[in-house]
C-alpha cells in the first residue's frame, strides 16, 4: 500500500520496479477502486518463505546493485527494527515468518526506493489506525495490534489510534517502514500547500470503507516557529588502547570522509580503566563506510549505531567579510548561524584565520577577534541582528 501511494504521488516507477525486481519477478501495478477512491495497487506475486535476519540481509545484499545507496541503508534499518521487535516479543528467535518472505523484502526495498526518488526533505506520519479484535499468523491467534507491531511502534514515538475496523490495519512491516520514514513530528507541520496526493490500495475491499493509505507531498508555506529538522546516524565505540595522536588523526579522517562531526570524550571503562568514547555523527548513507573506517583506524571490534536520530538545525552560511588589520585588507570567510530571519552567531573559519595570523606574525586569537568584530559590524549595517536568520 505504501509503495502504491508513493508511486501515485510521483515516485520514479522505473527505479522502484528495478529495485523490486532484484528480489521478485516483475510486480504487477494496477489501478483499483476502493469505496469510490481510485488507488494504485502493487502485487509482487512472491511465494512464502521463513528466514533468519542474516538470511534476510543476504537477500538484501543480493539486490544492492539495483537499489540507491540511501534506500538500501534505509531498508536494512527497517529489518533491524523488525528483528529487535521480534526478539522483544519472542526472545532469541530463529526465523522471521511473514516478514521474511520475498514479497515483504520487495515491499521494503520498493517503499524505501520510492521515498528516496521523491527527494523530500522530511516525512511526517499522521496518527496510525491499528484496528481491533484478533488476527491469525504463524504463531497462532493474537490480539490486534500484533505483538511485533506494538513493539515497533512503542519505540517510534508515532501516534496511534484504534480505528473502527475489526481487523488488522497495520502490520509489523508497515509499522517499521513508517517508523523509519518519520523525521518530523506530525504536530510540527505548521501550514503548507499540497503539491501531490497519492492513494495506495491493499487486497481487502470492505464495503463502504476505502482500504487505502494516503500520502501527500507538501510544501511548507512559512516559519512555524521551530527550527528545521533532519536525521543523522550516531556511531559510537569505546577505546582504551589508542594514543591521542592516533585519535586526532582518526577524527580528521572521519571528517574528510563526510562525517558531520566527530569527537572523543574521556570515560572510565570497566575495571576503572581510563578511555575514550569516540562518537561520529553522519548521514545514513555514509554510516556503513564510516563504521568500517572507525574499525580500521582505531582497531575497535564493535561499533554501535544509533540510527535516524532527529536533530534541530539552524540555518548556516559561509560568507566573505572585508577585514582590516594594521592596514592590511583581506576578505575572510565567516560561518553565520541564523534563524527566523536574522543572525544569532558567527565564527571566523579557522584555517584562513590561522594562515593570515602566520603571515602577519600576530596571535591567532587577535586575527579571529578582528574578523568576527568586522562581521558583527556588517550585520548591524544590514539589520540582520541577533533575532536569528
Amino acid at each position: 500500500m505504501i509503495i502504491g501511494a508513493l508511486l501515485d504521488c510521483g515516485a520514479d516507477k522505473n527505479c522502484v520496479m528495478q529495485a523490486m525486481q532484484s528480489v521478485v519477478a516483475e510486480p504487477a501495478i494496477t489501478e483499483v477502486n476502493r469505496a469510490g477512491i481510485r488507488a494504485v495497487k502493487v502485487n509482487t506475486h512472491a511465494t512464502p518463505a521463513h528466514r533468519t535476519l542474516p538470511d534476510v540481509m543476504k537477500r538484501l545484499d543480493s539486490a544492492k546493485a539495483a537499489v540507491p545507496p540511501e534506500a538500501f541503508a534505509m531498508a536494512k534499518r527497517v529489518f533491524e527494527r523488525i528483528s529487535h521487535a521480534e526478539e522483544q516479543v519472542h526472545g532469541a528467535h530463529v526465523h522471521f515468518h511473514e516478514v521474511g518472505a520475498d514479497d515483504a523484502i520487495a515491499d521494503v526495498i520498493g517503499a524505501c526506493t520510492a521515498l528516496h526518488s521523491l527527494g523530500v526533505d522530511g516525512v511526517a506520519v499522521m496518527p496510525i489506525a491499528l484496528g481491533r479484535g484478533f488476527a491469525t499468523g504463524s504463531h497462532g491467534t493474537f490480539p490486534i495490534p500484533a505483538p511485533a507491531t506494538a513493539a515497533i511502534l512503542s519505540r517510534s514515538g508515532l501516534i496511534t489510534l484504534q480505528g473502527d475496523e475489526g481487523t488488522e490495519l497495520c502490520t509489523p512491516t508497515g509499522a517499521a517502514l513508517l517508523a523509519e520514514f518519520s523525521t518530523i513530528p506530525a504536530t510540527n507541520l505548521g501550514t503548507y500547500t499540497i503539491q501531490a496526493v497519492g492513494y495506495g490500495a491493499g487486497t481487502r475491499d470492505p464495503a463502504g470503507i476505502p482500504n487505502v493509505i494516503r500520502a501527500l507531498v507538501i510544501d511548507t508555506t512559512g516559519d512555524d516557529g521551530t527550527l528545521p529538522q533532519d536525521t543523522v546516524d550516531i556511531l559510537e565505540t569505546n577505546i582504551d588502547d589508542v594514543g591521542g595522536e592516533v585519535i586526532a588523526y582518526a577524527i580528521a579522517r572521519f571528517i574528510e570522509k563526510g562525517a558531520r562531526d566527530a569527537s572523543a570524550i574521556p570515560v572510565i571503562m570497566k575495571k576503572g580503566r581510563p578511555g575514550f568514547l569516540i562518537r561520529v555523527i553522519c548521514t545514513s548513507d555514509t554510516s556503513g563506510e564510516l563504521a568500517e573506517l572507525m574499525a580500521r583506524e582505531l582497531g575497535t571490534l564493535g561499533i554501535r549505531c544509533i540510527p535516524a536520530v532527529h536533530r534541530f538545525i539552524a540555518e548556516r552560511t559561509v560568507e566573505g567579510v572585508d577585514v582590516e588589520i594594521a592596514g592590511n585588507h583581506r576578505t575572510m570567510p565567516v560561518k553565520f548561524g541564523g534563524m527566523h530571519g536574522g543572525i544569532y552567531s558567527l565564527k571566523a573559519e579557522f584555517d584562513p584565520a590561522r594562515d593570515w595570523a602566520t603571515e602577519l606574525g600576530i596571535p591567532l586569537r587577535e586575527v579571529q577577534r578582528a574578523i568576527e568584530n568586522a562581521a558583527w559590524k556588517s550585520i548591524k549595517k544590514t539589520g540582520t541582528g541577533s533575532g536569528g536568520r
